[in-house]
């Protein structure tokens, strides 16, 4: 069974999406009772929001959860080749059969009434997950917290919140603080609610709104920490010290990002994860288009011998500043540095663009086929009047081969192809790197 069928019964669901906006879970929580409420049959919930470094969290947390033996399900979103990714039953992608049964079983029993498309996923998810024994579940907050549809599990193990920043400000509000009070809406009575390191304001804005739902507040650099030094992962909290091998994730923020899932397992007490998991979940994780680095397919191939190339799908100024940050120490004058970006118009490129300003060589813009983007020429200019030359290219490979007709042999490239998830998934393609 293909993922054509899938988008088929998809395609179904776009028809069904709701006329009037409902701010309110009631349409989920309806469909949910029909299907036997599915959300209540769960193992042992980890629920995971944030702006940026959410996806990282999850995918620390099912590492060391399976380094200690656990069978663990896992939801998140989006998926960047196929929609089977969004959906892990007990350690493996849920297959073409089983999605295609769940979702078409989702439909039959919504019958019709208004519902969107990431409702309808989550239904399945949910449904899927109850059909299969596990040890635990990791869900990842699709967008928000307090309204998103991740949000109908009661009572979970422990809540976490990631790395905050400006997205989605038309659904979120305009500001971090309002950003952290949608963010907070995960918090349940008695639930540890474990917090990154923030602004003193955003961290009392998320105790204004998580205090009075009753959530048990872990809070960095108070309750637990962690920092990189001498090339070791230290990690601290009340339960002691754990001194750990880096992640093999790339970049500083995954220090924060696994710190983060080691505290949500520390400060719970519903699955029993010995130090000696998190010694081998933290080298374990992996998360596609995160800093990965691509060096095989035809699209590294069209690069000279001796080039890098990274993709990563951050999209929002805060992803951007972390990804100029992971190439600051980059030296121009001994290899260039060229960005290869689409962007979707519903996204700040400015701000995203901003932080590479005097840290690259150049950008190529291409398009989103299928998407609202800006077009190359537009984020071109963007680039350029940050300060950063900017040329329009028709699609990654032509950037790609752009770029290797101007290279010199003697300082071979390092390019980073960025700006959008679709762009990733589609460079993951044709990579070959389909995720599994």
């Amino acid at each position: 069974m293909s993922n054509t069928v899938v988008e088929a019964l998809l395609s179904q669901a776009r028809t069904l999406h709701p006329q009037e906006i409902d701010l309110s879970l009631d349409r989920l929580r309806q469909l949910l009772t029909k299907l036997g409420d599915p959300q209540d049959r769960l193992p042992p919930v980890f629920h995971v929001a944030g702006t940026n470094g959410k996806g990282s969290t999850v995918a620390f947390l099912r590492a060391c959860l399976e380094a200690a033996g656990k069978r663990v399900h896992v939801f998140t979103s989006p998926h960047l080749v196929r929609y089977n990714e969004r959906i892990r039953l007990a350690g493996k992608l849920i297959d073409d059969d089983t999605l295609v049964s769940t979702l078409r079983d989702v439909l039959q029993i919504n019958n019709g009434a208004p519902i969107t498309v990431f409702e309808i996923l989550t239904a399945a998810a949910f449904l899927a997950f109850s059909r299969t024994p596990a040890d635990a579940c990791v869900l990842e907050v699709g967008m928000g917290g307090r309204l998103d549809a991740t949000n109908v599990v009661r009572q979970p193990a422990a809540c976490g919140i990631a790395q905050l920043g400006l997205d989605h400000t038309s659904f979120l509000g305009s500001t971090i603080l309002d950003i952290a009070a949608e963010k907070a809406g995960i918090a349940k009575p008695g639930v540890p609610l474990v917090l990154s390191r923030y602004p003193r304001t955003v961290t009392a804005r998320i105790g204004e709104v998580a205090g009075p739902l009753g959530a048990r507040l872990v809070l960095r650099g108070q309750d637990w920490d962690a920092t990189l030094y001498n090339e070791t992962f230290h990690y601290r909290d009340n339960h002691g010290k754990l001194d750990l091998t880096p992640p093999r994730l790339v970049g500083a923020h995954q220090i924060d990002n696994a710190g983060l899932a080691i505290a949500m397992l520390r400060h719970q007490n519903q699955v029993v994860v010995p130090e000696a998991a998190f010694r081998a979940g933290i080298g374990w994780a992996d998360w596609p288009a995160r800093l990965q680095r691509i060096a095989t397919g035809p699209l590294f191939d069209l690069l000279p011998k001796g080039s890098e190339l990274w993709l990563d799908g951050g999209h929002n100024p805060l992803a951007g500043r972390m990804l100029a940050d992971r190439f600051r120490g980059h030296n121009l004058q001994e290899r260039p540095f060229y960005l290869v970006a689409g962007m979707l118009t519903t996204k700040d490129a400015a701000g995203f663009l901003r932080p590479f300003g005097s840290r690259a060589t150049a950008l190529y813009a291409v398009p989103i086929e299928g998407h609202e983007h800006f077009t190359p020429t537009d984020l071109a200019a963007m680039a350029e009047a940050i300060g950063l030359p900017g040329r329009p290219a028709d699609s990654v490979a032509a950037a790609l081969k752009a770029i290797a007709n101007g290279a010199d042999r003697q300082r071979p490239p390092v390019v980073l192809i960025c700006g959008s998830l679709y762009v990733a998934g589609r460079v993951l393609e044709e990579s070959g790197l389909i995720p599994a």
